[in-house]
């Protein structure tokens, strides 16, 4: 597994925006921590998980939350945003409004 650096990670993370429709938090400062934790979750597990949750401990138990988690559609639909706010609807990121916490589907606490 070839390691990441951060210039990689966002080029995925610009991908991943553009192919869904969605845009990236415009918190520079904000986005680029998550993105530094999405390079340090792929250079120690080998998938990019979501940096605002922890390890079930394999890409198999891990799968729902790997970047882009699969609730991310769900949420960013609902919510103007996925769990940890790194991508956001259009809309929600041009009213200007801050995304908040919301509940985590992983576990079925939505």
């Amino acid at each position: 597994m070839a390691e990441k650096d951060l210039e990689a990670t966002s080029h995925f993370a610009d991908m991943v925006a553009a192919k869904q429709g969605w845009v990236l938090n415009p918190d520079t400062e904000f986005t680029s921590s998550l993105l530094e934790g999405l390079t340090i979750n792929w250079n120690r597990y080998g998938y990019f998980l979501c940096p605002c949750r922890d390890t079930e401990g394999s890409a198999s138990a891990d799968r729902s939350v790997i970047c882009p988690c699969s609730f991310a559609k769900a949420d960013i639909q609902e919510h103007g945003h996925c769990f940890c706010a790194l991508y956001l609807r259009p809309d929600f990121a041009a009213s200007g409004k801050s995304p908040i916490g919301i509940p985590d589907r992983r576990y079925g606490t939505a």
